[in-house]
């Protein structure tokens, strides 16, 4: 399934025009999604029609899926029946995030509404609420997945729990999403902004680190950013993001020379299938670079995340590179980079025959 990047609007909250230039620039950087929240809506009917349909008519011009999140509240204040949702049709939506759930009969009746309105299930619950809906012969290609965020900082959710969530869907081949925060954007639905991210290990990261992590997972189809607005760094970081294959980030050291460098940052590094607790290997580039690989940097012990290339002691090992996993200290390796602190999550997802690259710093 192909990957894609999102951003938030929260229309109760922003200025039109600022919405507007951020779309512009997302457009630009090739993301293809927002999530908009109806949440906080509390004004009449028309007056949540002209505000959501104008914001979301520029949303389409410029080729953006529109996702509105709501709650059973809303259908109550705008006066809507769940057994017609032309309301959401005339606003230019192409889906809705039900925040709360109902029955399971309710939810797969939903997803063949006459206008083909996609109906997004929230993930991040551990139960069988999925599994429900398609109990009821749900029209699958119409039901999407998308966790929470969480903007009290200690409220995300923990990996494994994510993971378990996560599984549930994926196993059925629904689309999924994930949020991820910007350090940098100062509001979402709420008056508590400690950052609107899925999982509390990214609250405090880099937003391309995030967006790399929840790829890397092989959970997640659209990575969306939860608060507005990313700064246009951030948003350029995300677009840099390799979708497919983890791409790590690597400081080079000095000593470096030119073959250890170009072994580093030219090549598709693959991991051998028959894997090591010590070192991801990368054995296809020692065949390709045959230049005597003097010694530097090769005393010292080598630590997780350290980058280290064969040298002219290792025999027909040389210019083998390796992603250190375990301590150890071995005279035959070059230390040629060290991979980005807060990408060394992203080594847990290097499995047997996995492909990675990397980017110099």
């Amino acid at each position: 399934m192909f990957r894609r990047l999102g951003v938030s609007i929260y229309p109760d909250h922003s200025n039109f025009q600022e919405d507007v230039n951020y779309l512009e620039k997302c457009e630009k950087l090739g993301f293809e999604r927002i999530f908009m929240s109806m949440l906080e809506v509390s004004e009449g009917k028309e007056v949540v029609f002209k505000k959501f349909h104008r914001i979301i008519t520029e949303a389409k011009k410029r080729h953006f899926e529109v996702i509105l999140d709501i709650a059973p509240a809303i259908f109550d204040q705008l006066d809507i029946s769940y057994d017609d949702l032309s309301f959401f049709h005339e606003l230019g939506a192409d889906g809705l995030r039900l925040d709360l759930g109902f029955d399971g009969n309710k939810e797969a009746l939903l997803s063949y509404n006459p206008y083909g309105l996609i109906i997004e299930l929230n993930m991040s619950n551990d139960v069988a609420y999925l599994n429900n809906i398609l109990t009821y012969e749900a029209n699958k290609p119409f039901i999407y997945g998308c966790h929470n965020f969480y903007p009290q900082d200690g409220s995300a959710l923990p990996l494994d729990f994510f993971n378990s969530c996560s599984n549930r869907f994926k196993k059925e081949g629904i689309r999924t999403a994930a949020f991820i925060t910007s350090q940098y954007a100062e509001y979402g639905p709420w008056d508590i902004n400690d950052g609107l991210p899925t999982l509390e290990m990214h609250r405090y990261l880099p937003v391309d680190v995030q967006a790399k992590h929840l790829f890397a997972t092989g959970l997640i189809d659209d990575v969306i950013i939860g608060n507005a607005y990313a700064t246009e760094e951030e948003l350029v970081a995300l677009s840099q993001v390799n979708r497919y294959q983890v791409s790590f980030n690597i400081s080079l050291v000095d000593s470096i020379n030119e073959v250890e460098k170009r072994n580093v940052l030219d090549n598709q590094h693959v991991r051998r299938g028959d894997i090591t607790s010590r070192m991801i290997r990368s054995t296809e580039v020692r065949k390709k670079y045959k230049e005597t690989n003097t010694k530097h940097d090769h005393t010292q012990t080598f630590y997780r995340g350290d980058v280290v290339i064969g040298n002219e002691l290792f025999g027909k090992y040389q210019n083998e590179l390796q992603i250190v996993l375990e301590e150890h200290a071995d005279e035959r390796k070059n230390l040629v980079g060290r991979i980005n602190p807060d990408e060394l999550v992203l080594l847990d997802y290097i499995k047997p025959w996995s492909k990675f690259t990397f980017h110099d710093l």
